[in-house]
């Protein structure tokens, strides 16, 4: 019955968004009855998704850039995951003059060897570290996508209304002046990826979940999506994607990762290497959407970005509740939140990179 429903689903939304004539449904007018009973509700609870998150910063101000964290240490499982901006040193003495080098998008890969493990105790990951250990099978994945024919220079994201471009890390690529404020390692990592920041994408939009990335309506046949391949599948042909930020669970599904199981499974075998990602809100109740996350990382051995870690010290863990959708409860990142969302992501990707592309 369920497969029937989810095939009924795609079959009336693709005829409703003109993908396919209404006499190819193949439906006489008993089941078209029953099917329009059942699409009314599928109707409302798509309607509900993507309102949940729609227009949540429309409005607000683009926050200001937090103080940039230096050049931090590879991450180990006792390291605190606490991320702290650090400080340019106030000195009396005139520096010279001396040329200022440009970022630019060759790297030469670091010769150090990667773990072979995460080493890290999922039932312990609010004390994980806020940045990514990237382990040899990041590598490994890497190679084979890049035998595929993946793009070394782009990425891309998974994720709800929290990760759409305006919101996550689109100004790298639409504020030169901030670009050039950052640390220099980090400004490659930004000229590595240019175009990837800013770009719109079926996978990154308000109310996608995990289930919504193998849905193929979800798309709604924009981005040259068509009816016969998921959102997932779809961004990995238009973008082919070295990299993706896998960070959904806001709005999460009684099926959760059963679903990110499949989603991961997929990236794998493209040869595309997932970033997983804890989400900063709590609206499960229990925080086991983040904990069943940081189980797959260990048992997938893929790199993980402790958001969540690096709120901790923000009032209100960085969340408030928008006035109009006071149901929602706290979910939406306050300006501070945004900006630490963007540096602690860009310095996530830059370790990720620095990595896996190695010899």
């Amino acid at each position: 019955m369920a497969d029937f429903i989810f095939e009924l689903n795609a079959k009336y939304l693709a005829f409703q968004l003109g993908c396919v004539p209404k006499k190819s449904l193949g439906m006489s007018r008993k089941s078209s009855k029953i099917a329009r009973m059942v699409l009314r509700r599928s109707a409302v609870l798509v309607a509900l998704l993507l309102t949940a998150c729609q227009s949540a910063f429309l409005n607000a101000p683009i926050p200001t850039a937090i103080s940039l964290p230096g050049n931090a240490a590879q991450p180990s499982p006792t390291s605190s995951p606490t991320l702290q901006p650090t400080f340019p040193s106030t000195s009396t003495e005139t520096p010279l003059p001396s040329p200022t080098p440009k970022p630019s998008a060759t790297f030469t890969p670091s010769p150090t060897p990667l773990p072979a493990a995460l080493s890290l105790d999922p039932a312990d990951w609010e004390n994980w570290p806020v940045l990514p250990i990237v382990p040899e099978h990041a590598h490994q994945i890497f190679q084979i996508g890049q035998s595929l024919g993946n793009d070394m220079h782009a990425f891309s994201v998974f994720g709800d209304c929290q990760s759409e471009p305006d919101v996550f890390m689109g100004i790298y690529d639409t504020d030169p002046q901030l670009v050039a404020k950052l640390p220099f390692h980090l400004q490659e990592t930004v000229a590595w990826f240019a175009g990837s920041f800013n770009r719109q994408s079926p996978t990154a939009k308000g109310g996608t979940t995990t289930g919504a990335l193998l849905w193929s309506p979800w798309h709604q046949n924009k981005f040259t999506c068509t009816i016969y391949e998921s959102p997932l599948q779809c961004e990995l042909r238009i973008h082919k994607p070295a990299f993706v930020f896998v960070r959904v669970g806001t709005h999460y599904e009684s099926h959760n990762q059963n679903y990110m199981r499949k989603v991961l499974d997929q990236l794998i075998v493209a040869g595309v290497v997932p970033i997983l990602a804890t989400k900063a809100d709590n609206s499960e109740l229990d925080r086991h959407v983040n904990s069943q996350y940081a189980q797959l990382a260990v048992e997938y051995n893929l790199p993980f970005w402790n958001f969540w870690a690096a709120l901790i010290e923000l009032p209100n863990h960085g969340l408030y509740t928008r006035p109009e959708l006071p149901r929602q409860g706290d979910i939406y990142l306050i300006d501070e939140a945004v900006a630490i969302q963007r540096m602690s992501a860009l310095q996530a990707l830059d370790r990720v990179r620095q990595a896996v592309m190695g010899p």
